[in-house]
């Protein structure tokens, strides 16, 4: 829980010191905003390995397949990324550009999936009967 605590104390410095830069010229203060992103991005990935060690159990308890876990997790990164992406460029005064890197995120996600809901729909055509 320390290491919340620190990240968070680590992101306050950062919006301070935005604040500060975003004085001298908005370029300074968007760096700094993406600099520490990436950073706590990169921090934050530590923690993963014991959520992936789980996710790894169920996915041997469950006898599921492992493309499934794989489409899963890219989904959510590829949604982590998109909303980071989306707020840098709001910061930047770039609204529309944001909405649409969200738009572009939903859009891979789906995409990703295609794999998943063909096996749903296997899936169905075996419980209907094969139709």
């Amino acid at each position: 829980m320390d290491w919340v605590l620190q990240t968070a104390a680590g992101v306050m410095v950062a919006v301070i010191m935005w604040i500060v830069l975003s004085r001298q010229g908005k370029e300074f203060g968007l760096v700094l905003s993406i600099g520490a992103c990436g950073l706590v991005f990169i921090f934050a990935f530590r923690f993963l390995e014991p959520v992936l060690d789980l996710l790894k159990q169920l996915e041997t308890l469950g006898n599921l397949q492992p493309e499934w876990l794989s489409i899963m997790l890219k989904s959510v990164g590829i949604g982590l990324v998109a909303e980071i992406g989306s707020l840098i460029c709001t910061d930047a005064g770039n609204a529309a550009l944001g909405k649409t890197m969200q738009m572009l995120g939903a859009i891979a996600v789906l995409w990703l999936s295609i794999p998943l809901m063909n096996s749903l729909i296997q899936l169905l055509q075996q419980i209907l009967g094969g139709i």
